[in-house]
């Protein structure tokens, strides 16, 4: 059986009083933007419900849609029919001869919001959940955990009548959070942590350190694929790809090696601030995970941090690291990750980096690098910035 219309369910933005009118209409654009490439459809809001009116377009290909869409917490597949009790009667027995696997028990639950309708919600559920009841061999009524609840909303303008309620990916909608320059690798967690950036409504730019010929143009393709991945969420987003190897190689010479992660970080930190600041990013998310690696400890965190006075962003800081496994895979950036070409935070590490640094001795060994600052303007000037979806890639040269 089609469905006529897909009903809506704004999650978490509709406890923001004032604001939901806001972070609907920002959940409204997202949705018009994917569903772009069908031209027959109808969003439409009424008494505070938000529909789909497909008109002949596919529900499965529009399905896989609206699972990508921040702030969206579930939908369902609906059928319209007149407010007319046999009207009612004969959907619903057609919506539960459709559904599979085949239910053993049910209930009917009725809203009616047509308060002139001549039944009231508890006739109706009688009326319509008997019919069905009848004319159905070896199904049963279990009022307290059925297999299937048939939903049957009763308006002026039409009933609507549903079983069916796919999950979304919840959050709040996109950009009602701010946008932010996610500091971009080739592992494993810098993808998950702008997913769920993204959930928590930031729009993500992305900045990616090369260190040619040290790092392959694999390696930059493989970040490029990781940040197409994120674009089925978010659409466009600009990727900034920043020559490090200078400065990489300059921190290499340094006779504390043990530091030189620390160093290399740092720097990062204020070339993403200063790109953060020209593009009006207020924040800086990374994949940092407490204790994972030497720069992760909570003491390199506060040395590392101490390099820019913008807000850093950590959503996979307490995460487990299957965890972060687990939603890498579900969003398709695993396979990429693991794919085997080396990124600049995995060459020139020493024996024993430090896991303890002192900020006061990296601040002192720093001031003593008079090269350090014209460097960081220079990768910042230098910056190749892409424009990628899952359908194109376009460069922005000179942007800066």
């Amino acid at each position: 059986m089609k469905p006529d219309y897909i009903l809506l369910r704004l999650g978490e933005l509709t406890l923001k009083g004032r604001n939901r009118s806001v972070f609907e209409n920002r959940v409204l654009t997202q949705l018009r933007d994917f569903l772009k490439s069908y031209p027959n459809i109808q969003i439409i809001k009424n008494y505070g419900r938000v529909y789909i009116q497909l008109n002949g377009e596919p529900f499965k290909d529009i399905a896989e849609q609206l699972k990508k869409i921040f702030g969206l917490v579930s939908f369902s597949p609906v059928n319209k029919v007149d407010t007319e009790l046999e009207a009612m009667r004969k959907v619903s027995l057609e919506l539960m001869n459709n559904v599979s696997p085949k239910p053993k028990t049910f209930k009917v639950s009725v809203r009616r919001a047509y308060k002139h309708f001549p039944h009231d919600s508890q006739e109706l559920n009688h009326l319509i959940g008997g019919y069905v009841l009848h004319h159905t061999p070896g199904l049963k009524v279990n009022v307290h955990e059925p297999d299937v609840i048939l939903k049957v909303e009763v308006r002026e303008e039409g009933t609507f009548i549903y079983s069916e309620i796919i999950p979304g990916l919840g959050g709040f909608p996109l950009g009602s959070s701010g946008k932010s320059m996610l500091m971009l690798s080739g592992g494993i967690d810098s993808p998950v942590a702008g997913y769920l950036a993204m959930k928590r409504g930031m729009k993500l730019e992305a900045v990616h350190f090369h260190s040619a010929p040290f790092t392959s143009e694999r390696a930059k393709q493989k970040v490029i694929d990781l940040a197409k991945e994120l674009t089925n969420y978010s659409g466009k987003m600009k990727v900034h790809i920043v020559p490090f190897t200078e400065i990489q190689t300059k921190f290499n010479e340094h006779p504390r090696k043990n530091l030189i992660i620390t160093f290399m970080r740092r720097a990062m930190l204020r070339i993403t601030e200063k790109l953060a600041e020209k593009n009006g990013n207020l924040g800086i998310i990374t994949g940092d995970n407490l204790g994972q690696v030497a720069s992760q400890t909570l003491s390199s965190l506060n040395v590392i941090g101490r390099a820019t006075s913008m807000p850093i962003l950590r959503p996979l800081i307490t995460m487990d690291k299957n965890e972060i496994i687990r939603i890498a895979e579900d969003i398709n950036t695993f396979d990429i990750s693991i794919l085997p070409y080396e990124d600049c935070c995995t060459i020139f590490l020493p024996k024993n980096p430090s896991t303890n640094p002192n900020l006061g001795v990296v601040e002192r060994i720093e001031e003593t690098m008079e090269w350090l600052p014209q460097s960081i303007e220079d990768a910042v000037e230098n910056t190749e910035t892409i424009i990628v979806s899952k359908q194109e890639e376009e460069k922005l040269s000179h942007l800066f």
